[in-house]
């Protein structure tokens, strides 16, 4: 995993957070769009040189709390305030670590069946070839399902061929030749 290039932000004795890599002033809300946006910032004293980033992002959820009414669990938060002594406080980090990760992998398997779901609904044809494809690969040994499989990769080649066949119908600006109706025998 390539990691990203992180944004060294310095604070000053008179509050202000100055952006070292774009050479500008900040604001709160600008970190917090900078993180949102997955963007790596440190913030740390323009004196001293000490990391200040994790009480940066507190006053940002405290902040944000404030504005919009958006508070996180008293369940968390008590347990925040209880977390006064090292052990419980690195248990409650390596927790919410864990959490997050999770959280985080969760969102990557839904954007990536969103998006399959998306692919199958713009390209049916090509999600159903590529789908055989893909348990032709897994199934190395005769299954039961052999039969079957093999012909639905026929009737997908049938259908394929017929799409083609119209498409180039459609092209020339041909019409396909209509069937004949049988008369009733009398």
């Amino acid at each position: 995993m390539v990691k990203e290039p992180e944004v060294l932000i310095r604070k000053y004795s008179d509050r202000r957070l100055y952006d070292t890599s774009s050479s500008r002033y900040v604001k709160l809300d600008d970190i917090a769009r900078m993180v949102r946006d997955g963007i790596s910032v440190r913030v740390v004293d323009g004196r001293s040189g000490k990391d200040l980033t994790h009480l940066v992002f507190t006053q940002i959820i405290v902040e944000n709390a404030r504005e919009r009414e958006i508070a996180l669990p008293i369940q968390l938060l008590t347990q925040l305030v209880r977390a006064s002594d090292k052990a419980t406080h690195d248990f409650l980090t390596w927790y919410l670590d864990s959490t997050l990760n999770l959280y985080e992998k969760a969102q990557e398997t839904v954007q990536t069946r969103l998006s399959t779901a998306k692919n199958a609904v713009a390209s049916p044809l090509d999600f159903v070839r590529n789908l055989l494809a893909g348990h032709s690969l897994q199934s190395q040994a005769p299954s039961a399902d052999a039969e079957e499989l093999e012909k639905l990769r026929r009737q997908m080649q049938e259908l394929q061929a017929r799409s083609q066949e119209s498409g180039r119908r459609a092209r020339r600006g041909s019409k396909p030749k209509p069937k004949r109706r049988r008369q009733p025998s009398k």
